[in-house]
């Protein structure tokens, strides 16, 4: 079992009725703002098959949020590809283990400003105004069924079940995405332009220390993005490594799933208790930072990981009802093994032992990691490439994160690797670029940047022919050049 049934509200007796109306009143809003809904895209074909404007890896909120800004500015042939069967919606019912949002329950972004299809909308179809009106943060389940219904009410077509296992250019303006199925069937397609929206590791992995991998057998340990058996946690003894929101949230399931302890080790000497993304949470920085010079991103990005941010209260309240609940800061691992009484953390304050070992470790930003970045990696321009820090702000985590464009395309170390700015990328490697990290608060200003990018690279494409059929254009709109005086 990797999560308890979260107390839920029950939808109201007429809540089909209610979706159903709403559904139509946001097909209509659609309808009412589709100017220009003319298509323009000039479709390309190559001798091993048609070529999609777009592909879209990653069918979470960030894809099906990215084809919808493409269709608005009618892009409309863009296929989206989603290694997760139908029915599942990025990470809430995998390893998202909080009980709701972290973010504000006003929060919007994959709507993108349509009020008929907010979560907000949605919520109260179902649940009525009341419901909203009492909620105090949207319920993480709750937010994957919007997203479905989202996806259902736009009518976006997923591919599932295919998994993207390569990205490589086929000429100067066609990229090839190899892909297969859970049964090992492989399919190529073809797109001018690729975005992956395939999370936050989308750049890299889930980190995992080598003091801990080196150390201890695969079975004793699992990272908090893992599938986890909670169940078997009870009556165990369990050390969580980290003090971030993930750590709290899963030493909590450990907690309720009956784990005879929890101690939660941390290197950081103290708690944080300011959360310093709750301050850049306004227009000009969400929707602007990728406008700022290198210095300047450096600058605050530095500042925003020396300073950390803490736990939710919610999440540090979950494990603090817990009496087996222990917080041990200034404990960073100078040694870790296994013996006969279980699992030997050894830190500056002291021994801690445990049977599992839970990591809140985070994640490393390294394109090398990503088999379908194989081929782009070695082409794509990193911050160290590009950047060099002043004085007293060198970052050697920060220095590794790719160097994308204001329209987060990567971009490329040589000529020789120019076709990497048809790739699109939206994950924590993208955090220093655009302070987007594949969250919620950023989701609107990210995947319009995104579109308008790729929108002003198809138009520059075919720009010339444009010109060629302006001049050949023949529609006559004055049909008569009767004048009274003529009868």
């Amino acid at each position: 079992m990797d999560a308890l049934p979260p107390a839920r509200l029950a939808p109201l007796p007429d809540a089909a009725q209610r979706l159903a109306a709403l559904e139509q009143r946001a097909r209509w809003e659609l309808e009412t703002l589709s100017y220009p809904a003319r298509p323009w895209v000039r479709p390309l074909r190559r001798a091993e098959g048609p070529v999609h404007d777009v592909a879209i890896v990653g069918a979470g909120q960030h894809g099906i949020a990215t084809a919808f800004a493409l269709r608005l500015s009618a892009v409309r042939d863009v296929v989206v590809l989603d290694a997760a069967p139908a029915g599942a919606q990025g990470i809430w019912r995998r390893f998202a283990r909080m009980p709701t949002l972290r973010t504000p329950k006003h929060v919007t972004g994959p709507e993108l400003g349509f009020p008929s299809l907010c979560v907000r909308a949605w919520f109260e179809a179902r649940h009525g105004e009341a419901a909203w009106a009492t909620l105090a943060k949207i319920g993480r389940e709750d937010w994957h069924d919007y997203l479905l219904w989202l996806a259902a009410t736009l009518g976006q077509e997923v591919r599932h079940g295919l998994r993207v296992t390569g990205i490589a250019p086929l000429d100067d303006a066609v990229l090839a995405l190899d892909a297969e199925d859970a049964e090992g069937r492989k399919t190529r397609l073809l797109a001018r332009h690729v975005v992956l929206a395939t999370g936050m590791d989308g750049n890299g992995a889930w980190g995992v220390p080598e003091i801990v991998a080196r150390n201890l057998p695969r079975e004793r340990y699992a990272h908090t993005a893992d599938a986890i058996d909670f169940a078997a946690l009870a009556g165990q003894r369990v050390a969580v490594i980290g003090a971030g929101a993930s750590a709290f949230d899963n030493a909590a399931m450990a907690l309720e799933h009956g784990a005879a302890s929890v101690e939660l080790l941390a290197r950081r000497p103290e708690m944080p208790r300011v959360n310093p993304n709750r301050w850049i949470e306004f227009a000009g920085f969400l929707q602007h930072f990728a406008d700022l010079p290198d210095a300047l991103k450096w600058r605050y990005m530095h500042s925003l990981f020396t300073l950390n941010q803490p736990p939710p209260q919610e999440s540090w309240n979950r494990c603090a009802a817990h009496g087996s609940f222990r917080v041990t800061l200034g404990a960073k691992l100078d040694a870790v093994a296994l013996d006969a009484e279980g699992i030997r953390l050894d830190t500056p304050r002291g021994i801690i032992r445990a049977d599992f070992l839970i990591l809140g470790t985070g994640l490393v930003v390294d394109l090398a990691r990503r088999p379908e970045l194989a081929a782009l990696a070695p082409h794509a321009a990193l911050w160290r490439d590009r950047f060099v820090p002043p004085t007293g702000e060198a970052h050697a985590t920060l220095g590794g994160f790719p160097y994308l464009t204001p329209d987060l395309a990567f971009t490329p170390r040589d000529e020789s690797g120019a076709w990497v700015g048809r790739v699109r990328s939206v994950s924590f490697g993208s955090l220093l670029s655009s302070v987007s990290s594949a969250g919620i608060s950023m989701l609107r200003p990210t995947v319009e940047r995104i579109a308008r990018g790729i929108v002003r690279d198809l138009f520059r494409e075919q720009a010339e022919a444009d010109h060629d059929r302006l001049l050949a254009y023949d529609e006559q709109e004055l049909v008569s050049l009767r004048l009274a005086s003529d009868t």
